[in-house]
């Protein structure tokens, strides 16, 4: 793991994943109660604003984060003409793999217990990751994902997940509730009313964060951490989801 130059997010670093290098911003707060590491969608990458908006508010509670780029520039550069790379979920949840085991190994970060935060097909590869490290993923949760994708790893993976879908992402949530009953760990499906499938409607991304921030503190942190005091109350009031949860065997 090498360092470049600072960012808004935290440090650039390149991780070495196999036969290629990824760059991503790692972000630890001084006495960080975990580490969750974001795996993107489809199409998708480090720069997105709606995992920067989530890790931001992860990052405010003190926790750490690392966005990352699972494609390199000329993958991306491929997958932008064929949009075959960003469905290799096996590709992708290999690339995580590394990753978990550099951030369990790393000075800053391998005292820290991990979360896995997967937006759409990144879900599917984060439970796989899950599934491959049962021992280094204490949390995941999916935001908008197809959990699906991770097929028949998805019964080994037993971290607490959290399935957080769009109340008109129809399709998607049919989805989850079908990943949900093989799920071999503890979950939950967080189904956020109004919402559509990239949640861009006022208020949606913010319940969204609210959600994460308080899945990943309640599994993560080693401490007793006051969740409202980093919030603020004016942007959730209001804001009740349908949810399901099956507990684990």
């Amino acid at each position: 793991m090498t360092s470049s130059r600072e960012e808004g997010m935290g440090r650039e670093l390149r991780f070495p994943a196999g036969p290629v290098t990824l760059e991503g911003n790692l972000a630890v707060p001084r006495d960080a109660l975990g580490v969750v590491l974001f795996a993107h969608g489809s199409g998708s990458s480090r720069f997105s604003s709606r995992n920067r908006f989530v890790a931001e508010e992860l990052q405010a509670t003190g926790l750490g984060t690392l966005l990352i780029d699972l494609l390199t520039p000329a993958e991306e550069e491929v997958d932008i003409r064929t949009r075959e790379l960003r469905f290799d979920i096996p590709r992708l949840a290999e690339r995580l793999v590394a990753l978990v085991d550099h951030l369990r190994s790393g000075e800053e970060t391998r005292e820290l217990r991990l979360g896995l935060f997967g937006s759409s097909t990144g879900a599917g590869a984060a439970l796989i990751a899950a599934a491959e490290r049962p021992d280094a993923v204490s949390a995941v949760v999916s935001r908008g994902g197809r959990p699906d994708l991770a097929g028949e790893h998805l019964a080994r993976a037993r971290a607490p997940t959290l399935l957080i879908v769009g109340g008109r992402d129809e399709v998607v949530i049919d989805l989850n509730r079908r990943a949900q009953r093989v799920l071999g760990g503890p979950s939950k499906l967080h189904i956020v009313p109004g919402a559509t499938h990239l949640f861009e409607e006022p208020g949606k991304l913010e319940e969204v964060a609210r959600l994460a921030r308080d899945w990943f503190v309640n599994h993560l942190a080693t401490r007793a951490v006051p969740l409202d005091r980093h919030a603020d109350p004016r942007r959730h009031r209001g804001c009740r989801g349908r949810e399901t949860g099956k507990d684990g065997p």
